[in-house]
């Protein structure tokens, strides 16, 4: 039973919404609109409409209080950019003349300007795009886009609660601008920026706000005492405003620590906290300090990032012990709903049973709204949907889906040799270089060529029936004859099959190995418009049959030159599926390894001299606490070395990263015990060479000299320049020339030129290097 009082507080809500619509509506008008086939004026209608369908739906749903301002054509941190006035110099010309364009051009770039440098949020693997701030930046106010959404969901009269990335977090995630002093720190301009939120607030509660919402994810990690001094400065001077809304501060994604104490004790009106698996810590923390009388608590009890339906009772006993610790406890996820689909009702494909297992965001939200109810009426209000949740938790722990004791038993039987490669590095580089012969700054790309609409709609035809299997394969060889042909007449050393018949990096593998199911409409933003379908990793892993030695060796059948066989490594397997959340990491990594090792060893006896192993989220899914970061780094790196560690010394073992703070694993790249890895560095301006340097990495490293997130070509000698930047940091002898990530999401032309620029670059490279 609850209290009365309980009663009264009780609401449910949540942090924010998928943006891109049931049919990827915004994609394809914001799409569009980059074409010329859609207008501002339609592109903006589609918005609207995204947005007033959401809040309707969670209106509809139960959720006493939608969220406003998290919706974003590309990025919810570039929204902020705009509404604090830190537009780059290089974009103000394009935003003056045009709002709209002028932020996509911040976002993608266009030939003549780069755009801003692109990482990932936290641990997700959603981007967003790094502010570039300096000590001559000025901050002006622009909050049209936030008090206009405000007043679309007021005028349908719902509840709405402005969402806003906090200020603190919002100078933590930023970068020096080119140019400035790289120990420059953003937090400096605190003082600066804080007039700047004032005026926003007084802009939003002039239109209508109740509560605003500032999103502080960035004081879950480990922070100096300044800048947990600073923000409890801001809060100070925030919640001091005369002229404001209520402040909700939030933060998610793990444990609050230290910054629990100062955000209890600030002048704002409530906090939301997460109190899931990995933040369960806030509860007793917030318990030591006395809880927050006289404040509003929202509790983030259901999981935001992963599709697991939620254990309602242990909520439910979380939600009853933190009555007594606010004056009113509401109910939300933990963080924005953006990072998981949109509703499992779409799905035609997994079995009834098994569906029930899994909750989306239209799901989610349903389950908020049933624990307020139960939080504020008693469990007797909720009794029906309480045995039907425990039901399914009981099905899914029962399932024959979830184990399979033939891999548990492989992978106890693994021995700590079997993740160590002999003979040393310098023995294999030079029984490689013998293998291979490849030249000085040898050139290649990472994997994937463009996915042209024709291979998209080959896929569909196969699904759908209107050509049969040996059709759509010779539009596969068609395809790999195109990009093999192309690439030897460009004069690239190191070839790729270009992955014509792989949907996603991480899908493709997974719909061939057991244990992972396949959504058919289950998309998540990953950036911009970039929507990808994580499977769900639900049981043991194992690999029925080999993957992709057929076309790889097809591919090598067309050619002298090595061709790399590509596979995605087992950190990214999981990083970027909705893992399974009943056995650890660690275990589950080591049944992907063991299933990629297979896989690796086929590709060697088949021929395959040259095998890339990507582990782009080895960085993004590092633990937010350096605490948790040593375990994490070791069941990883361990990972990785029993995928690639049973091949023969002259078989080169390459890995590939982009669009992370590389610097804060080097060590662990350098665990890795790769041959050859190619790392993102053209936005971030060779960043990741330094930092290899420094680290003394004796390995060779192929940092990217072309931006393949943007759809600006690069010139010869911007690539040139880059590769001499490189040169400074890594021998020639180790270093390699490549763009920064796959291609599958450019257009021939520019692939066409782009890597025409970069081969001749390496040519002019080399002959500058053999004159010298």
């Amino acid at each position: 039973m609850t209290t009365k009082s309980a009663a009264a507080a009780a609401r449910a809500t949540v942090y924010g919404y998928p943006r891109q619509g049931r049919n990827r509506e915004l994609k394809k008008a914001v799409e569009g609109y980059w074409k010329g086939r859609v207008t501002a004026d339609a592109l903006r209608a589609t918005a609207a409409e995204l947005r007033r369908t959401n809040w309707l739906r969670l209106a509809d749903a139960g959720i006493d209080e939608v969220p406003t301002g998290d919706f974003s054509y590309y990025d919810h941190v570039l929204d902020t950019t705009v509404m604090v006035g830190a537009i780059p110099e290089r974009h103000r010309a394009a935003a003056a003349n045009d709002a709209l364009d002028g932020y996509f051009a911040m976002a993608r770039g266009t030939q003549e300007v780069a755009p801003l440098e692109m990482t990932k949020w936290f641990d997700t693997n959603y981007h967003y795009l790094v502010p570039e701030l300096g000590p001559d930046t000025v901050f002006t106010a622009d909050s049209a886009k936030q008090v206009g959404e405000l007043k679309e969901a007021l005028a349908l009269g719902l509840t709405a609660r402005p969402v806003l990335v906090g200020p603190v977090t919002y100078l933590l995630l930023a970068k020096p601008a080119p140019g400035m002093p790289a120990d420059f720190e953003p937090l400096t301009l605190l003082d600066r920026l804080l007039p700047v939120y004032a005026e926003v607030l007084a802009d939003l509660r002039a239109a209508g706000a109740e509560w605003v919402q500032l999103d502080e994810p960035a004081l879950v990690q480990d922070r100096t005492p300044a800048e947990l001094n600073a923000a409890e400065r801001a809060y100070r001077d925030l919640g001091g405003l005369a002229d404001r809304p209520k402040l909700l501060v939030a933060s998610y994604f793990d444990r609050l620590g230290e910054a629990l104490p100062m955000l209890a004790k600030a002048p704002v009106d409530g906090l939301a906290l997460d109190f899931t698996e990995r933040a369960a810590a806030n509860l007793d923390a917030l318990a030591s300090v006395g809880g927050l009388p006289g404040k509003r608590l929202v509790a983030g009890v259901v999981n935001g990032r992963n599709v697991w339906v939620n254990d309602l009772a242990a909520s439910l006993s979380t939600l009853g012990t933190l009555l007594g610790l606010a004056d009113r406890v509401d109910v939300s996820a933990s963080c924005s709903l953006l990072h998981v689909p949109l509703d499992t009702a779409a799905e035609r494909d997994i079995e009834p049973q098994i569906l029930r297992w899994l909750a989306f965001a239209r799901q989610k939200s349903a389950e908020v709204v049933t624990l307020a109810r139960g939080l504020a009426r008693g469990t007797d209000a909720i009794a029906a949907d309480l045995a039907a949740n425990r039901a399914d938790l009981a099905s899914r722990a029962d399932s024959p889906v979830t184990h399979d004791p033939a891999v548990r038993a492989r992978a106890s039987a693994v021995a700590e040799t079997d993740g160590r490669r002999s003979p040393s590095y310098a023995e294999r580089a030079a029984a490689q270089r013998a293998h291979l012969g490849l030249p000085l700054l040898p050139t290649t790309t990472i994997g994937s060529f463009p996915q042209t609409g024709d291979l998209r709609a080959a896929r569909a035809d196969l699904r759908a029936g209107r050509i049969d299997t040996a059709d759509y394969e010779e539009r596969i060889k068609a395809e790999i004859q195109e990009v093999i042909s192309f690439q030897e007449k460009t004069g690239i050393d190191v070839l790729v099959h270009g992955e014509p018949e792989r949907n996603d990096m991480v899908q493709y593998f997974a719909e061939r190995l057991t244990g992972y199911l396949a959504t058919q409409h289950g998309w998540v933003q990953s950036y911009g418009t970039r929507y990808v379908r994580p499977p769900i990793l639900a049981g043991d892993i194992s690999r029925p049959e080999p993957m992709t030695v057929r076309w790889t060796s097809y591919a090598q059948s067309l050619t002298e030159k090595p061709v790399k066989g590509m596979l995605t490594g087992p950190v990214t397997m999981l990083a970027w599926s909705f893992v399974r959340d009943d056995q650890p990491l660690a275990d589950t990594a080591h049944q992907v390894a063991l299933a990629l090792r297979d896989e690796v060893h086929d590709l060697e006896a088949a021929g395959t001299s040259v095998i890339q192993v990507d582990e782009p989220a080895l960085r993004e899914t590092l633990p937010l606490r350096s605490a948790d970061r040593a375990g994490y780094l070791d069941w990883a790196t361990e990972a990785f070395r029993l995928t690639t560690s049973g091949v023969r010394p002259d078989t080169q073992i390459h890995t590939h990263m982009c669009y992370a703070e590389f610097g804060d694993i080097v060590q662990a790249i350098d665990d890795l015990d790769a041959d050859v890895i190619s790392l993102e560095a053209a936005r971030s301006r060779m960043q990741v060479a330094h930092e290899l340097a420094a680290h003394g990495y004796p390995r060779e490293a192929g940092p990217g000299v072309w931006d393949i997130h943007s759809p600006r070509v690069p010139s010869t000698d911007e690539a040139a320049e880059l590769l001499r930047t490189g040169l400074k940091a890594i021998p020639a002898e180790r270093l390699w020339v490549n763009p920064d990530c796959g291609l599958k999401t450019r257009a021939w032309p520019e692939t066409r030129a782009s890597l025409e620029h970069l081969v001749t670059a390496a040519r002019t490279i080399r002959d500058e290097l053999s004159r010298s």
